[in-house]
C-alpha cells in the first residue's frame, strides 16, 4: 500500500483499533513513548522515513530526497527536550516535497510557522533553542531511527492520533487495517444498540457469564465473549 492509501484507510480508524488488530493477529504492538503527542494536527499515517539527528539538519534534507508522497519523517533525537532539532525551514521543505507529517522523539520549535504550513507534527514538546553544535553522525542515520524502545526502519508504517503512536511492519499493514475496520464496525454496532436501549450487559449476556462463573472458576469473561461471538478484549 502507498502512504496515501494507508492514510485514507486510517481516516475512519484509530490507534486503539490498530493495536487491538495487532493483538488479535498475534503481532507485536510497538508503541512510541507516551511523551510523543500531537503538537500540530492530530493524525498521521504513512510509511516511515527514518532520520537520526546529530546536531545538523542535513540529515533531514537528505532523508527528504527519498520521500514518497505521504511518507512520515520519523526523527530520532534521543528524546531530548533541551534543544529543538526541527523547525519551519525544514518543515516547509518537507511539505513541498509531499512529506505527510513528522514524528519526532525530541522537541521542535517554530510552532506557529509549522501550523501555518499545515504540516502535522508529533513530538515531545517545544524548545526555543536549536542544537548548540553538530555531533558525530552515525553511518546508519538514514536506515533506522530509535523512538523510545522501538527501532523504526523504512519497512515500517506509522500510525498516530490523539491516543498515541505505533509502528507496524509494512508486510502486515493490509491485514491489520482490514481487521481494525471489522473491529470498528462491530463496536459501532454495539454502541448504536446501547443508544437504542440495549445495554452492553444485555448484548454480552452478562447474567449468563456471572452464573457460569459461579460454578466454573476457569470461565473468564474473554472466554465467554469468544463463545458468544462478541470479542472486544483480544
Amino acid at each position: 500500500m502507498t502512504s496515501p492509501d494507508i492514510a485514507a484507510a486510517f481516516e475512519t480508524l484509530s490507534t486503539p483499533l490498530v493495536a487491538d488488530a495487532l493483538v488479535r493477529l498475534s503481532l507485536p504492538v510497538r508503541v512510541a513513548p507516551r511523551e510523543i503527542h500531537p503538537a500540530i494536527g492530530g493524525r498521521l499515517a504513512g510509511h516511515a522515513l527514518p532520520a537520526r539527528h546529530a546536531g545538523s539538519v542535513d540529515v533531514f534534507l537528505e532523508a527528504i530526497q527519498f520521500a514518497d508522497a505521504g511518507d512520515v519523517l520519523v526523527i530520532d533525537n534521543g528524546g531530548r527536550t533541551d534543544e529543538a532539532c526541527f523547525g519551519d525551514l525544514v518543515g516547509i521543505e518537507a511539505s513541498t516535497q509531499g512529506v505527510g507529517g513528522i514524528l519526532l522523539w525530541g522537541s521542535h520549535r517554530d510552532s506557529a510557522e509549522l501550523a501555518a504550513i499545515g504540516l502535522s507534527v508529533f513530538s515531545c514538546g517545544t524548545c526555543p533553542n536549536g542544537p548548540p553544535r553538530a555531533r558525530t553522525r552515525d553511518a546508519d542515520a538514514l536506515v533506522r531511527a530509535r523512538i523510545g524502545w522501538q527501532l523504526v526502519e523504512r519497512t515500517d508504517v506509522v500510525f498516530a492520533d490523539l491516543d498515541g503512536a505505533l509502528f507496524v511492519n509494512e508486510q502486515h499493514v493490509e491485514d491489520v487495517l482490514d481487521l481494525a475496520k471489522n473491529i470498528a464496525d462491530r463496536e459501532r454496532r454495539q454502541a448504536a444498540l446501547v443508544r437504542q436501549g440495549r445495554s452492553l450487559r444485555q448484548q454480552f449476556r452478562f447474567a449468563d457469564f456471572i452464573a457460569r462463573r459461579g460454578t466454573d472458576s476457569t470461565y473468564t469473561f474473554r472466554k465467554h465473549l469468544r463463545q458468544i461471538g462478541a470479542v472486544i478484549e483480544e
